[in-house]
């Protein structure tokens, strides 16, 4: 279906306000250091992948304020240190396994997979949240933003590019993050709020620009958050207020690592505007990868494009700087 959205040229130039609340730093300043304080206590349990030259772990850490976050770590059976890569999985889904990553791992990169709290995967949600919500994940906790789930999502990505980081075989200095839909959210909240990232990969990232994605999204987890004001108009304020702490376009400005997003003008899951609010509001190094007629996808020519800036950035290859034919 064609776009829903506004013109290319128009979405270039888009760039909304900020929208944060007074203690919108102190907000993640004491959230960023309470996840990297708690103790991970990572558990790392031997699997038969059957790949050779590689070892491969099922892991568990406890997530941010309790419950225990599940994922799968790859390492090249060799010596010395190791770039790393930690993957984010998109909304209701589960988190790389390990056949998912075993490409960059073959290449000589530690990978790491992380399962959302809570969602179709193996980790467990251990927040308590005082009232109900939609059905999803959207409206958890919505009431108060120190109760929001993505307050706990975006520290348990932090807390698994910690595990990563502290692996004894693993070079702190060589860290990218990637992830799609919602991982993509993930990956750019991630940067924004850990100086671990030197390459930020976000593919038609989610959770960007609230304000405009619930006016004009007909589908996807968007819609929960209309669905749950219907039921409670009186809580339109607070809701905002509550997804202003989470919404990307607000964390852009603190992301400092290269970063390049593939955006797709036919989503109508995760609007190409919303999108292009956050590209728009970044300072860092950066590169935005747009695909005319794609909905809410990632290309394969982006998925070459992806492995070759990892590779390059990561191990040092050849052949990865520029934009492809369809980029910006």
């Amino acid at each position: 279906m064609p776009s829903i959205d506004m013109p290319l040229e128009k979405m270039r130039e888009y760039v909304p306000s900020l929208y944060r609340e007074a203690d919108f730093d102190e907000y993640w300043r004491s959230t960023q250091a309470e996840a990297v304080r708690q103790p991970l206590n990572a558990e790392l349990i031997p699997y038969q992948l059957g790949a050779r030259g590689i070892q491969c772990y099922a892991v568990r850490f406890d997530g941010f304020g309790g419950g225990r976050i599940a994922g799968w770590y790859l390492r090249a059976d060799t010596a010395g240190k190791l770039p790393g890569i930690c993957f984010y999985h998109g909304y209701s889904g589960r988190g790389h396994r390990p056949l998912d990553m075993l490409p960059y791992a073959q290449q000589g990169i530690a990978c790491l997979s992380m399962d959302c709290r809570g969602q179709n995967g193996q980790s467990q949600d251990a927040a308590s949240y005082a009232e109900g919500a939609v059905a999803g994940w959207m409206t958890l906790g919505i009431r108060d933003p120190k109760n929001y789930y993505y307050r706990f999502a975006y520290a348990d990505a932090i807390r698994a590019l910690e595990l990563l980081a502290r692996r004894e075989e693993v070079d702190e200095d060589r860290i990218a993050i990637t992830g799609g839909s919602q991982g993509g959210a993930l990956t750019l909240a991630a940067a924004a709020l850990s100086d671990r990232p030197i390459l930020a990969l976000p593919d038609i990232p989610f959770l960007c620009d609230f304000r405009r994605a619930i006016q004009i999204t007909p589908a996807g987890p968007y819609p929960e958050i209309p669905q749950f004001l219907k039921a409670f108009p009186d809580l339109v304020d607070t809701a905002i207020r509550t997804l202003s702490y989470c919404d990307n376009l607000n964390l852009a400005p603190w992301i400092k690592c290269r970063t390049v997003i593939s955006n797709c003008l036919w989503d109508d899951v995760c609007p190409p505007s919303t999108i292009f609010a956050v590209y728009n509001h970044l300072a860092c190094p950066k590169q935005i990868e747009v695909y005319p007629f794609h909905k809410h996808e990632v290309p394969y020519e982006h998925y070459e494009l992806k492995f070759r800036l990892l590779t390059e950035t990561l191990l040092g290859g050849g052949g990865a700087g520029g934009t492809t034919k369809a980029g910006a």
